[in-house]
């Protein structure tokens, strides 16, 4: 099993920054993607930002259109924590974020942290 707990969400007006924290804990062996989803009301949840372990060419990166050259993704290894650095905050930024991890060896590999607010005011 894996835990994940999310921090850093608030209130921000446009233009503004905010970094996501995401703490893991538990089994993290074997943990081939994590990454960033949000879900704004009355919408889907949809991808935000990943890092995806690419074997022998090394960790990769991936990030929604929408937010491309605004938000940047990194993990601290040694702090079992995952992060999302978010710049130029617009006013459609505004969602739950979620921080998930996958494990493809398990059958319910997939996990999820409790969502942290994000408002952007225009």
């Amino acid at each position: 099993q894996v835990q994940l707990v999310e921090s850093g969400g608030g209130l921000v007006q446009a233009g503004g920054s905010l970094r996501l924290s995401c703490a893991a804990s538990g089994r993290l062996l074997g943990i081939s993607a994590m990454g960033w989803y949000r879900q704004a009301p009355g919408k889907q949840r949809v991808l935000v930002a990943e890092i995806t372990s690419g074997g022998s060419s090394g960790a990769s990166t991936n990030y929604a259109d929408s937010v491309k050259g605004r938000f940047i993704i990194s993990r601290d290894n040694a702090k079992n924590t995952m992060y999302l650095q978010m710049n130029s905050l617009k006013p459609e930024d505004t969602a739950i974020y979620y921080c998930h991890f996958f494990n493809p060896s398990e059958l319910s590999g997939h996990y999820w942290g409790q969502g942290t607010q994000v408002t952007v005011s225009s």
